[in-house]
């Protein structure tokens, strides 16, 4: 095909090289997209699985086999250990709410604090399993910002408990402190647990569900955005990264003197 023969809707620039990399972009960010969706999903389904299976190998050697579904099934049924925990559990909770229950566990602690190393990491293990499941706990369900790592410079931290009194009492401060959890992105389960004064934190209205997004995401997905919105930001990141991936990869042009 010649240049007379081009239909009047076509002009030679349409035909250019050009034409295949725009095709291709829009399969790359219709993939980042469908990524960006499925990727959480299918992680989510995966450490469910994992913890269900996990559960269900530490309850199983407990229950007999009489009394397992595999037994009567010519198929394993995923989450009965995990069902048969649930009700333990509930059962545990139910019995030491009562006289009885107290008593045995007082025994059961009071067993456990003659033992020399046995004994501090049961008491350490039960104060922070009351204080984040306790209904009334205020720990970790407060959002604040601190300056970090440097003036000027604002990070988003968990608010925990005050200080103790020992502690408190060797702060070079007549300030009121207390103590702070600053997650690190995009992982926030590691972080920097330090004490702060309290006129030094800024107190923000957000649940700690959207301050760990909103670390996960280093900033791409604010708080409170429409879900289109938080996909597209979501695919443009990603993009962004490979074209600078990409762009440092290429040979730099050399210099004509």
């Amino acid at each position: 095909m010649n240049r007379e023969e081009l239909p009047p809707t076509v002009t030679p620039g349409e035909l250019s090289p050009e034409h295949p990399r725009g095709l291709m972009a829009r399969f790359r960010n219709y993939f980042l997209t469908g990524l960006v969706v499925a990727g959480p999903i299918a992680i989510t389904f995966y450490l469910t699985w994992w913890f269900v299976t996990w559960v269900d190998g530490l309850v199983r050697p407990f229950v007999p086999a009489a009394y397992r579904p595999e037994t009567y099934l010519p198929f394993g049924l995923p989450g009965s250990g995990l069902i048969v925990a649930v009700i333990a559990l509930t059962l545990l909770g139910f019995l030491t709410a009562n006289l009885i229950g107290r008593k045995l566990v007082d025994f059961g602690e009071r067993l456990l604090g003659r033992m020399p190393v046995v004994r501090a990491i049961y008491r350490s293990l039960k104060q922070v399993f009351e204080t984040l499941f306790s209904g009334n706990g205020s720990s970790f369900r407060r959002v604040g910002l601190v300056e970090f790592p440097s003036p000027g410079m604002w990070s988003i931290v968990l608010i925990s408990q005050a200080p103790s009194a020992e502690i408190a009492n060797k702060l070079a401060s007549q300030e009121e402190h207390i103590s702070v959890f600053l997650p690190c992105a995009p992982n926030p389960t590691t972080g920097f647990f330090f004490y702060v004064p309290k006129s030094k934190i800024i107190e923000v209205e957000m649940s700690t569900e959207d301050a760990a997004t909103l670390i996960m995401s280093c900033g791409v997905v604010q708080p409170g955005s429409d879900q289109q919105k938080k996909i597209a930001a979501l695919a443009g990141m990603a993009n962004a990264a490979r074209v600078a991936t990409t762009a440092a990869l290429q040979p730099q042009p050399a210099k004509v003197d």
